[in-house]
């Protein structure tokens, strides 16, 4: 018998997301500021250090300011995803469009890049940003992470963007993420992992900050997911580490004791680069991030 429970635990965090989507884009659209990590709080109000700098100027340059304003990511996967003209990438939960304007302009006019997204305050967004962009080798789709409604086979290089985290159901995500991949497609993706047991008390303290830290998995549960999709060639790259005196302004607005909670946390949540690969059919098994010879 279905889990009833699970579904509704599922369709509650779910429902959570799409409204923080939501409520991120018309902030925007309105002009009110931007947004922290996972649609909290304006970013005009804190710093986030999850979400500040993540890109550079020249790439600011070319996309709308609406796009740049939207983005909700821990990292930045266009710059390091391996993009190659007449590639098909797929951004999964691509929000705003930051990510995926960025790749149309690598993968070029013989390439094309989609963007899925749930949310319809910030498919608008997208395809308004599109617009101005000039981008006709883009396209948003509506549709969920855990359903991707693409067809097997089809697409390069998939991206995304501190979305894969939020997921109730992280495994049907890879599976789908390997079946719409061609043979010898690449998995490159900017996630929030944690090292070691993260204690369930810490992490709903830590859920103040951000609602994406809280559904984070440690980085030995995330390479063996991978590996029960099928991927291969699994690395994993941290790229910043977070320590609560980052955002000791923010937790402190909130009522929570910074410093108490600082060494439960620090340097146990970090953003990471998780590339991946989905095998060619014969092809020999690859033993770790750098293949046998």
């Amino acid at each position: 018998m279905p889990d009833t429970h699970v579904d509704v635990v599922n369709t509650n965090i779910k429902e959570v997301v799409k409204e923080k989507y939501g409520q991120a884009a018309l902030r925007v659209t309105n002009k009110t500021g931007g947004s922290s990590c996972c649609g909290g709080a304006p970013a005009r109000e804190f710093s986030d250090p999850i979400t500040a700098n993540l890109y550079d100027a020249s790439q600011a340059r070319q996309i709308p300011e609406e796009a740049m304003l939207a983005s909700l990511g821990c990292g930045n996967p266009t710059l390091l995803a391996q993009l190659h003209p007449g590639e098909t990438v797929l951004d999964l939960g691509s929000g705003g469009g930051i990510d995926v304007l960025l790749s149309a302009r690598r993968v070029g006019p013989t390439g094309k890049a989609y963007g899925l997204d749930m949310t319809d305050e910030m498919l608008a967004l997208a395809n308004e940003n599109k617009h101005k962009a000039g981008a006709e080798n883009v396209e948003f789709l509506k549709g969920e992470i855990e359903s991707i409604p693409l067809p097997d086979d089809s697409v390069d290089v998939i991206i995304s963007n501190c979305v894969i985290n939020l997921s109730a159901d992280k495994d049907r995500v890879l599976r789908e993420a390997f079946r719409v991949l061609k043979p010898g497609g690449r998995l490159a993706v900017s996630d929030v992992v944690t090292r070691g047991e993260i204690a369930p008390e810490v992490r709903q303290s830590v859920l103040a900050w951000v609602g994406c830290l809280a559904g984070a998995l440690e980085e030995d549960e995330y390479r063996g997911k991978l590996q029960a999709a099928g991927f291969e060639q699994i690395e994993m790259e941290p790229t910043r580490i977070y320590r609560v005196e980052d955002a000791r302004e923010f937790l402190a607005s909130s009522g929570i004791d910074v410093d108490a909670l600082a060494a439960r946390v620090d340097e146990k949540f970090m953003s990471a680069f998780v590339r991946a690969v989905k095998p060619k059919p014969g092809q020999k098994a690859c033993c770790g991030p750098t293949c046998c010879g």
